[in-house]
């Protein structure tokens, strides 16, 4: 990679430019071709400035030898930090720096596009490391280092501002090492996962200089908005003794004397002669990451955690709301009203323009579905809308439109959490608002009324591909684990298998797993094969239980908002139980390490009711190698009669940060062995997907219809959830609303998976509703039925 280096703190000093020789000498030993131009003199606090009418004038510095210490780091005045010489070295082989008496963006332009161009095109803008750190937008806002990288992005080349935050002017040689190397393992990693749909022109990292840095966590974070206090950034200073004299000079011929008076008779202003040194209060900055909460650039750094920042090369836009809009005048001012003007105040009204209330709260999906939108549809056809500001009151759609628009129904996209959309707008406005989620869907998001709809369904039409793919559940209610054996008087199939498996060693029976019917995240799921490690599971949990009974039950949205988490299961959850047989064996795969996994595929439901199944789907896999479940222990002893749950259950969300590398993983790139001799064994299966997709939709349509209803103006992303057993069957095991896309974590293989999702929904669904559907061959329609609703 040719990387071209620049800072704001000139050539390598122990004073005031320590850190950049250690960089080159570690980029280099990674294989990189580096090109360095740099101001010859410190330029910090000059943003991304050019000093215009100024020739810029270059010198060459060349660095100590490769067997001598990085220059720079000592502060010995003797010691050999290279030299600087006027004319170019005639000599190839040495290694020779530029130097412009100008600023970081003049850099950027002259190392491009007048120097190193035998070296081939520029890869990389790389600015900095900058002494010291560059978080918070005060800092930010002003920084030679982000300027320099920010010409880089505007100049069309990936680029990354770099800076070293330090909390003692003492360097030791090593930790600089340490930090010069973690840098460059993630500008490597950056540019391997560069976004590839322009969201990201330039990275700010900043990389605590503390022992083990290389060991530490690097975190995506946020820029916090911080700001000076109302005192100024510059102390005075007396005037020197020349100016004084330059002053009084003025006085005696006549110029400059204060105190007259002018025609009206009024005092005019007297100026004292000054002079103001550069003086910020610091503190500010220092205050202002103290009273933040976590999870931004300064708390990060203060942590000992290197900062990521993702940035584009603009200024951000605020109230996007008021774009279009007349800004209303005086009335005195003038009336005249142009071409132009009128074109501003009458387009967002026109009955094509869309306006979108993007406000997902999930910093993973949130820029995808903007990406999505913005591939999709021309910049000037659409408007994005402010989202609220958080409050307990509902989101109304009509509020935050009255200030935007005066058509009496404008065409309004939302795509945000649950319980942020405004259901109400939406039935007011059926042909003219699109939401991202239908109002009601419990057949399919609730496990009891799953398996409800696949016995209804079943019922009706037996030969249905739901009776040979969903294992038919047993469901029950506990209100006290005392009357559990109350509650499974009607849980026929359940009790016969238990009473099957009495007797039998533990190897030998067979296997039931347990779901409470409204958790999600794989809480509270257990294996048990009988009555008495059943009774023992509700034992263990009513026992965490705080004493209280108003619980209240989740709403539409399963968020479980305001219950307490005992053994990862929320305590309101003890209600409504399903109860299935445990699918055994599974598929498994040596080059897995034999790991059981379960497939997530991504479905959209559009309208009422086209059902989409996207091909690229995931493999999610259990932490541990598979093994039949069995108990080592007796059945009183409750410690040694757990099950292993690390190798049965798949959910990555359980294995939480310690979650293996290859926990997650594309479907179509796994190894998948032969089945009876099949080859195309992930082409059969991902038919069986899509089949049982279609039905278990139409089904809840069709049959369920209290409980799921879908709506002509909306549409739905669900996370639907199979298991492979070792024969190649795909068995349906639960439905998610609003799914965790984060499983995939930062892998950029994976990422795309979800990214290319979002871009075939909003093809699909919003693309249908402006009239802008494209081709996208990856959403495979599994179902297109006409239930004859209308809103």
């Amino acid at each position: 990679m040719h990387i071209l280096l620049v800072n704001d703190d000139g050539p390598p000093s122990p004073h005031s430019s320590p850190y950049i020789h250690s960089l080159v000498r570690a980029l280099q030993a990674s294989g990189h071709v580096v090109s360095v131009c740099l101001p010859h003199t410190q330029r910090s606090w000059i943003g991304k400035a050019h000093m215009i009418g100024q020739t810029v004038k270059p010198s060459y510095y060349r660095p100590p030898h490769a067997s001598s210490p990085a220059a720079g780091l000592s502060p010995a005045d003797d010691y050999n930090h290279g030299s600087v010489h006027p004319r170019p070295t005639t000599n190839p082989a040495v290694e020779e720096w530029v130097l412009v008496d100008g600023t970081p963006a003049s850099c950027v332009q002259i190392g491009l596009y007048h120097f190193f161009k035998e070296r081939g095109p520029v890869d990389l803008v790389l600015s900095g490391p900058n002494y010291g750190r560059n978080t918070t937008a005060v800092f930010a806002l002003s920084s030679g280092t982000l300027g320099g990288a920010l010409e880089g992005a505007v100049c069309g080349k990936k680029s990354i501002a770099l800076s070293f935050a330090f909390t003692s002017r003492k360097h030791d040689p090593e930790v600089i090492l340490q930090a010069s190397r973690h840098s460059v393992k993630v500008v490597e990693a950056l540019m391997k996962q560069w976004p590839e749909d322009k969201s990201v022109d330039v990275y700010s990292v900043n990389v605590p200089l503390v022992d083990g840095v290389e060991g530490h966590k690097t975190l995506w974070t946020p820029v916090l908005q911080n700001y000076w206090s109302p005192t100024s950034c510059f102390a005075e200073t007396e005037a020197s003794d020349d100016e004084a004299e330059e002053e009084e000079e003025r006085i005696r011929m006549g110029e400059g004397q204060g105190g007259e008076t002018t025609e009206t008779g009024k005092q005019g202003i007297v100026h004292k002669h000054r002079h103001f040194k550069w003086n910020p209060k610091l503190q500010d900055v220092l205050k202002a990451v103290e009273d933040s909460e976590p999870g931004n650039d300064g708390w990060a750094v203060k942590e000992g955690i290197t900062s990521v920042t993702p940035l584009k090369a603009n200024f951000m836009q605020a109230a996007t709301s008021l774009h279009g809009q007349e800004l209303k005048l005086d009335t005195a001012t003038t009336q005249q009203t142009t071409a132009q003007d009128l074109t501003l105040r009458t387009k967002p009204n026109d009955a094509d323009h869309l306006y979108a209330l993007i406000n997902y709260e999930d910093d993973y999906v949130q820029p995808l579905v903007l990406s999505a939108l913005s591939s999709l549809l021309p910049k000037e056809s659409y408007t994005l809308l402010d989202p609220p500001p958080p409050s307990d009151s509902a989101v109304s759609l009509a509020n935050i439109l009255s200030p935007v628009t005066t058509s009496p129904s404008p065409k309004v996209l939302q795509i945000s959490q649950y319980e942020s959309i405004d259901f109400d707008y939406a039935s007011e406005n059926p042909t003219t608002s699109l939401i991202n989620s239908y109002m009601i869907r419990k057949a399919l998001i609730r496990k009891h009324y799953l398996s409800a709809t696949v016995d209804n369904w079943v019922a009706k039409n037996p030969t249905s591909v739901l009776k040979t793919h969903v294992k038919r559940s047993e469901h029950f209610e506990v209100d006290y684990a005392e009357f559990l054996d109350d509650a499974l008087v009607e849980a026929f199939e359940l009790r016969d298998s238990l009473e099957r498996n009495e007797g039998k060693e533990k190897g030998e029976r067979e296997w039931w797993i347990l779901k409470p019917g409204m958790s999600e995240r794989g809480q509270g799921i257990r294996l048990f094969s009988s009555m008495e490690e059943l009774q023992r599971i509700f034992d263990g949990w009513e026992e965490e239980m705080p004493d209280s009974e108003d619980e209240e039950e989740e709403g539409e949205d399963g968020d479980g908002d305001g219950d307490d988490e005992k053994d990862g299961i929320m305590t309101s959850h003890l209600r409504h139980f399903v109860a299935q047989p445990y699918i055994d064996p599974p598929m498994l795969m040596e080059e897995m390490d034999n790991r059981k996994f379960h497939i997530r595929v991504y479905v959209l439901a559009v309208g009422g009711l086209k059902v989409y199944v996207y091909k690229h789907m995931l493999a999610l896999f259990a932490g541990k190698p598979y093994k039949p479940p069995f108990t080592a222990g007796e059945d009183g002893d409750e410690e040694e009669g757990k099950v292993d749950l690390d190798a049965h259950l798949t959910n990555t969300c359980l294995q939480g940060p310690g979650a293996r590398a290859d926990s997650v993983a594309r479907f179509w790139d796994l190894p998948l062995p032969e089945v009876d001799g099949k080859k195309e064994v992930k082409d059969d299966i991902f038919d069986q997907i899509c089949e049982v997709t279609g039905d278990i939709f139409e089904a809840a349509a069709r049959t369920m219809m209290v409980h799921f209803q879908p709506m002509e103006n909306a549409f739905e992303v669900f996370g639907v959830d199979f298991l492979v057993d070792a024969k190649g069957t795909a068995w349906l095991l639960e439905i998610n609303a609003f799914p965790d896309f984060k499983q995939t974590g930062e892998d950029k293989g994976l990422r795309e998976v979800v990214a290319g999702f979002w871009k075939g929904v909003v093809d699909v669904a919003v693309g249908g509703f402006v009239g802008q559907q494209q081709a996208d061959e990856d959403m495979v329609k599994v179902r297109n039925i006409d239930l004859g609703r209308r809103w």
